[in-house]
């Protein structure tokens, strides 16, 4: 399952972070990197006139720098297929893609890949509306790409073209058209696919080509077009004594009733298409997650339900945990309506946070990016505003400033409830979910996982499952206000622990400013805190000089002069030097952990040594706890040292596309993730839970070691 699976994003591993910036490139300059111009996309057509309801071929055509390549369909064990997003006027229908006979091409570490050199045109019919009105037509895509050397780097172009209607169609780019038809696969001829046969193995598919002219033509093989979740491994050949040539295909993964792949017999220029035809009715393809059943959905909502439920006591939510408690000791001596009120409050800032973060990724989703938990600490200007947030909430509880609403907003948007306290239980209830959507606790990987590959309505289903659970013992407690019996009555003593409650989240704020560091450097924490200090000296003004016994003038001037303050600190420290600094080098992987790569996993492998893998990011506290707790305990770290295992470690903390397309190999959406790959089995990889023990971790350490290391 692993050698080809975990190879097949080597060649994405290289330099993706310094890509992500470079992604979004104007149409007319194509792809440009460092200066040169790695891929020139426009939009071309094979007619010169656009008839009404007459079908004609328009195509990407990509053109590649000397040494670089773009990808098939399939692109291997590497890479991402070309996608383009058409916009065209109502009525306009396109066809499928017309994908030309690729470049089978081997890089080094034994990474197969199919791709295309030089330039490629991709073709497809577009079908105008039988009535056309305007003069003239605009046929315009997105197109997204990776291009690869020795570092792979994404690209994207917008491209148009713009045709006049007329009665008649006018050929146009014949030669540039007729080039890339001849290099489209055909249809295998009956003669031949009558001698064309598929057996299947337990872990191959064997393709027998019994067919004279094709088995033997030299240099012919076969390019296999795998359909999700079907994984496979190299296609090796096989000369019989009848001189048939049968191809064998590994399968690392494939459901039992798969039985044959499409894909191209290939023979010099030319090349066959086995067709959809191949593909078997009721094959993994149709049903790519068994879990969709009505039982599996609920199971897995379970899982979300309890997975939310447990947010609330794992280490990320631990800093700001003590707002929730002090809520429940503030209403202590309320009414029962009114504990039971702010509860419904707290319980609804939960569940809107989870609902606006699902309607995103759906939103996400439908546009056809990748969509993962937690995304939104991956962005460092999201890090920077919550630093600012959780700076306020401090400065509050340390009583540098009261938050008071205007009589009017009081009355009007918060008549409804009593006063402020309900927005300020609203408020928290969102403040807690958006520091505790970093983790993924244990049941929620597992659910979040399946969840991402299905509907819009099921990913729904599931946030809101998870926001039951974390919600449930808030809601339950508010309910139930007889428990609060046993919380100290409000006094003095509240004060102070107020005030403490602000250290905590000042502990959280460090916390994030290391989250910075890590992912953009010491330059960028500086100017953020720059930021936070003129944040600091505003909310210091607002507490001294806009009191509700000042004038009005006074108020309204110190709020500009507060306002000119923090926008233009903000423009200045986040705006410009902020912005300016680039991604920094990971550093989590000090000591004697190895940077994740596909190639050094796939080498450490072939070697015969067994792999430890720890998916992680800076902002995980979870992480971070499981590292300190057990991974880096002295019994572990002896233990890895003893059985010679190899410790490696994914830094996701830039969102990292490469490991974000590992995590997803592997079900899931978020880290931390921990995989063990024992030696004598490393295509059957162990997954272990999200919470960590040393028990648990040394007991597969040992069942994974080959032999024990020889003492020194």
């Amino acid at each position: 399952m692993v050698s080809n699976r975990m190879a097949s994003l080597r060649s994405l591993a290289n330099a993706l972070l310094l890509a992500a910036g470079l992604c979004a490139v104007p149409a007319a300059r194509g792809q440009v990197f460092d200066g040169r111009q790695l891929v020139e996309a426009k939009l071309v057509a094979d007619t010169a006139t656009v008839t009404p309801g007459q079908p004609f071929t328009a195509g990407l055509l990509l053109k590649m720098a000397p040494g670089w390549h773009t990808y098939w369909q399939f692109p291997g064990d590497a890479g991402i297929p070309t996608e383009i997003k058409w916009n065209l006027p109502p009525g306009w229908k396109v066809g499928p893609m017309q994908w030309p006979i690729p470049l089978k091409l081997t890089e080094p570490g034994d990474i197969q890949i199919y791709g295309y050199h030089d330039e490629v045109l991709l073709m497809m019919q577009l079908t105008p509306p039988l009535k056309i009105t305007t003069p003239a037509v605009k046929l315009a895509a997105a197109a997204d790409w990776l291009v690869c050397e020795k570092i792979c780097i994404p690209g994207n172009a917008n491209v148009q073209l713009e045709l006049p209607v007329g009665g008649e169609s006018t050929p146009a780019n014949q030669e540039l058209f007729s080039k890339f038809r001849d290099r489209l696969p055909r249809s295998l001829p009956p003669s031949a696919s009558a001698a064309v046969h598929w057996s299947r193995q337990p872990n191959e598919l064997r393709l027998t080509i019994a067919d004279r002219s094709l088995a033997q033509a030299s240099g012919v093989d076969f390019f296999p077009l795998p359909v999700a979740p079907t994984i496979t491994g190299h296609p090796r050949r096989e000369q019989t004594a009848d001189g048939s040539v049968v191809f064998v295909i590994p399968l690392e993964e494939a459901a039992k009733n798969v039985q044959s792949l499409d894909g191209l017999i290939v023979s010099g220029d030319h090349a066959f298409s086995l067709g959809k035809k191949w593909a078997t009715a009721g094959s993994a393809a149709e049903n790519p997650v068994p879990g969709a059943a009505s039982d599996g959905l609920l199971k897995l909502l379970l899982f979300g339900f309890i997975g939310g439920f447990i947010l609330n006591l794992m280490p990320c939510v631990l800093p700001v945990i003590s707002l929730k408690i002090f809520g429940f000791i503030q209403h202590a001596g309320d009414s029962r309506k009114r504990i039971f009120g702010n509860g419904l409050a707290f319980t609804a800032g939960i569940f809107a946070w989870f609902l606006g973060l699902a309607l995103l990724m759906i939103a996400l989703k439908s546009a056809g990016r990748e969509i993962t938990w937690a995304f939104q600490f991956t962005n460092p200007y999201f890090v920077v505003a919550m630093s600012a947030v959780v700076l306020v909430f401090a400065l509050n509880l340390f009583g540098v400033f009261e938050i008071t609403l205007p009589a009017g907003a009081t009355s009007g948007l918060l008549g409804w409830s009593a006063r402020e306290g309900y927005a300020g239980s609203f408020f928290q209830g969102v403040f807690a979910t958006v520091l505790a959507t970093p983790c993924t606790a244990p049941y929620l990987g597992t659910a979040l996982g399946f969840a991402f590959a299905q509907s819009a309505a099921i990913i729904l289903l599931m946030f809101l499952a998870i926001a039951a659970g974390m919600s449930a013992p808030y809601l339950l407690l508010s309910a139930q206000p007889a428990w609060l019996r046993f919380v100290p009555r409000p006094g003095p003593w509240m004060v102070r622990v107020k005030q403490f409650m602000g250290f905590l989240l000042l502990a959280t704020l460090l916390f994030l400013l290391w989250v910075l560091g890590v992912a953009r450097g010491v330059d960028a924490t500086i100017w953020v805190s720059a930021f936070l200090l003129a944040l600091s000296v505003g909310c210091w003004m607002l507490g001294s000089f806009s009191t509700p016994a000042a004038s009005r003038t006074q108020r309204s001037l110190v709020l500009v002069l507060i306002l000119l303050l923090v926008l233009g600190s903000g423009f200045y420290f986040i705006g410009q030097k902020f912005a300016a600094t680039k991604t920094a080098a990971s550093s989590l992987t000090n000591g004697d952990w190895i940077p994740f790569t596909p190639e050094r996993l796939q080498s450490e492998l072939a070697a015969g040594r067994s792999v430890f893998l720890d998916f992680t990011a800076a902002w995980c506290i979870t992480c971070k706890f499981n590292e300190a707790a057990v991974l880096e305990s002295a019994a572990v770290r002896s233990a890895f040292e003893r059985y010679g295992i190899v410790k490696m470690k994914a830094d996701w903390s830039n969102a990292d596309p490469v490991i974000t397309k590992t995590l997803k190999q592997f079900g899931r959406v978020g880290v931390p993730l921990y995989v063990l790959y024992p030696a004598t089995a490393p295509n059957q990889p162990v997954v272990l839970p999200e919470l960590l023990t040393q028990a648990l971790v040394l007991d597969h350490l040992q069942s994974a070691a080959t032999k024990v290391a020889a003492t020194k």
